[in-house]
């Protein structure tokens, strides 16, 4: 018998592999990747045709002031807007990466968007 967490991983992973087949990352539009944990949040931009992480900022990196959990995610995003721009890059696609589009993965995505990405 499989154990709730595993059901859980699993149906994330189905999830995200339809969701990566209409979403791809370029190097003029890159792709915002979002990881989330119990510990922490975690963003990268990652260009798909070169299969390289541009730049990445997560909740356990020193410059973010720690806060609750949906706080410190908008921190991820706005830092990671921050680092977006200082490498040109205005546009990006969203990746939820299988999560639902709410609470912490949501806050990011607001985070980036106050900053100034577009997606």
């Amino acid at each position: 018998m499989h154990s709730k967490s595993s059901v859980r991983t699993e149906r994330r992973k189905r999830i995200k592999k339809r969701i990566h087949k209409k979403v791809e990352g370029t190097s003029e539009r890159p792709r915002l990747v979002v990881f989330r944990s119990l510990r922490g949040i975690y963003a990268q931009l990652v260009d798909d045709s070169s299969s390289k992480t541009i730049c990445s900022v997560s909740s356990l990196s020193k410059d973010i002031k720690k806060g609750n959990k949906t706080e410190t995610a908008k921190l991820v995003g706005k830092n990671l807007a921050e680092k977006a721009k200082t490498l040109k890059i205005e546009q990006v696609v969203f990746d939820r990466n299988g999560f639902l589009y709410h609470g912490r993965v949501k806050a990011v995505a607001d985070g980036a968007r106050e900053a100034g990405l577009k997606f």
